[in-house]
C-alpha cells in the first residue's frame, strides 16, 4: 500500500525551514529524516507516524487520533506515536504533532 501523498506533501510543507531534512521510504511510507534522526512519516495507512520521547507517550495517546503504532502486529517501542486523520485535520493538530517529532529529533 501506498503512503498518502496529499500528508507527505503537508509535512513536506511542515518542515520546509528544518535544516538537514531527507525523505526516505521505509515502514512501507515516506519517512523524513531531520539531522539524521528520523523524525516523522507519512506510514502506509494513511496515517501521521511520529518519533517522540518515550516519557511523553502515555500523555500524547490521550490526544484525538493517536494510537500507539504497530509493526506487522507487534507494537512498536515506546517512543513512537500513529495519528489518524481525526488528529492532523486541523493545521493547529498537525503542527503540534509536527513540533513533538521535531523536539524529539532535535534533543540530545
Amino acid at each position: 500500500m501506498a503512503y498518502d501523498k496529499a500528508l507527505a506533501d503537508r509535512i513536506r510543507d511542515a518542515l520546509a525551514d528544518e535544516n538537514d531534512v531527507t525523505e526516505v521510504k521505509m515502514f512501507g511510507g515516506l519517512s523524513f529524516m531531520v539531522s539524521e534522526q528520523l523524525a516523522v512519516a507519512a506510514n502506509s495507512h494513511g496515517n501521521l507516524l511520529i518519533r517522540c520521547a518515550p516519557e511523553r507517550v502515555d500523555e500524547l495517546l490521550l490526544h484525538k487520533g493517536a494510537n500507539w503504532p504497530d509493526m506487522r502486529g507487534k507494537p512498536m517501542s515506546k517512543g513512537w506515536i500513529e495519528v489518524d486523520r481525526t488528529g492532523t485535520s486541523s493545521t493547529v493538530e498537525f503542527n503540534a504533532w509536527i513540533r513533538e517529532a521535531l523536539d524529539f529529533a532535535h534533543s540530545p
